[in-house]
């Protein structure tokens, strides 16, 4: 029996015929219309998140709150629901960005679904800069003026997309400024020097858990994904889950209890 066992283990794969360039460049655009169809999900998913919410659909179907209308209707956690929320809004400030800072209208006429396929950004993406939203605005509009009025690039599709993508991954990798005023008492200064060592630091950790352990995983789940990780690492599991939590919302009030 185990040599049988043994034999079957070395029997060889039929040999594949090689790929040729024409059908790798098949399977290839194969790839690009997946990827374009989940953009277009989490677009469309995000714009009736969000005028579901603003209707206040669970009211008439007797459901005490939008939480536990997610949960009675879809099966999704309190914390699941509410990044639905952050994803909808974080399209509807970069949607209106876009609208502010560009004089095209095709772009401008677009609604929020079809804008976020045409700009290429995932949910992951959206939920990342959700608690700065006004820094992404600000950094869209900007740009997006600045080459309007230099009159070198035509504000066309394909460059308002690489304007709103760059912008939300240049927020999505800075950590959130210091406070505008500096202090008068050194001690302060240095205390505050240090905090924000601190924050930059739980950013970049923050980064590197999502890697593992995507946004749209609950805390629960994203524990048992980064256990493993934060052992070989040397970081505690509270840590590296408040640093993940950091890095999705920009808000230092998630790192309390662990390194600040």
């Amino acid at each position: 029996m185990g040599e049988h066992n043994e034999d079957q283990e070395h029997v060889a794969e039929p040999a594949r015929p090689p790929l040729t360039a024409a059908r790798a460049r098949e399977m290839t655009a194969g790839l690009h219309e997946a990827m374009d169809d989940v953009r277009r999900s989490v677009a469309v998913l995000a714009a009736r998140v969000r005028d579901a919410h603003a209707a206040r659909v669970w009211a008439p179907l007797g459901h005490p709150s939008w939480e536990a209308y997610c949960d009675a209707e879809f099966g999704i956690s309190r914390a699941q629901a509410y990044r639905l929320l952050d994803v909808a809004r974080a399209l509807a400030a970069i949607h209106g960005a876009v609208a502010a800072g560009t004089e095209t209208s095709r772009t401008r006429d677009t609604d929020p679904a079809a804008a976020a396929l045409d700009y290429g950004l995932s949910q992951r993406a959206l939920i990342a800069v959700s608690g700065r939203t006004d820094d992404v605005a600000e950094l869209i509009t900007r740009r997006l003026v600045t080459l309007a009025h230099s009159g070198l690039q035509a504000l066309d599709e394909p460059t308002v997309r690489a304007v709103v993508r760059q912008a939300v991954r240049d927020v999505r990798t800075t950590p959130p400024p210091p406070p505008a005023d500096p202090p008068t008492d050194p001690a302060i200064g240095a205390a505050r020097r240090l905090v924000d060592d601190l924050a930059a630091n739980s950013h970049a950790i923050g980064e590197l858990m999502l890697e593992v352990a995507p946004a749209y995983l609950s805390d629960t789940d994203a524990a048992e994904v980064l256990a493993l990780l934060c052992e070989q690492i040397g970081e505690p599991l509270e840590d590296g889950l408040a640093a993940r939590r950091y890095t999705m919302s920009g808000d230092r009030r998630a790192l309390h209890g662990t390194v600040l």
